[in-house]
């Protein structure tokens, strides 16, 4: 099974991830945990990841399809994989030369994105999580992000998620949808 989640930032694409991982035995990439990584790495790469996370702005189309790619080539993704936060554009839609099963856009309002975030950032303080960051990241998803949902709508692989149920609700509707299409 190959799957692709896509939501706002907050949207609870890695909480629905890391529950997918669990039932369907299939490993979770989130893209922007790879960059994370890569961004504590005092090279130069990893300063140029830290600084582009840091501004709120997306790492270019062509360094995250190699590095996305580089890492569905490990023997862990073979069997099928939950990608999280890639592709984000339409760019690397196109260009992702992996077979999807199904991408599941977890839909949730600007105003409910924000209301999680803000609790994310009491609770824990990541480098691309300042209000800032996450204002740009945003309205990046608008510009960049949501003409993906017309393509993968046109691929009939697209369902679409009601986010702002439950944590529970959510899963529940996912996995209905895996099984019964």
């Amino acid at each position: 099974m190959k799957i692709v989640l896509i939501g706002l930032q907050g949207s609870g694409k890695s909480t629905q991830g890391n529950l997918l991982r669990q039932k369907l035995g299939v490993p979770y990439l989130a893209s922007g945990d790879i960059f994370r990584k890569m961004a504590m790495e005092e090279s130069t790469s990893g300063k140029y990841v830290r600084e582009t996370l840091a501004a709120g702005q997306l790492v270019p189309d062509d360094k995250t399809i190699s590095i996305v790619e580089e890492y569905l080539t490990k023997p862990e993704y073979e069997g099928g994989y939950i990608l999280d936060g890639f592709p984000r554009t339409l760019v690397q839609a196109q260009a992702f030369k992996e077979m999807i099963d199904k991408v599941f856009y977890i839909r949730v309002s600007d105003a409910e994105a924000w209301k999680r975030l803000k609790l994310r950032l009491a609770k824990q303080k990541r480098a691309d999580d300042s209000p800032e960051a996450i204002k740009r990241r945003i309205a990046l998803f608008h510009k960049m992000t949501e003409p993906l949902l017309d393509y993968y709508r046109a691929k009939q692989l697209l369902i679409e998620i009601n986010g702002e149920q439950t944590i529970d609700k959510i899963h529940q509707d996912i996995i209905f949808k895996i099984k019964h299409g």
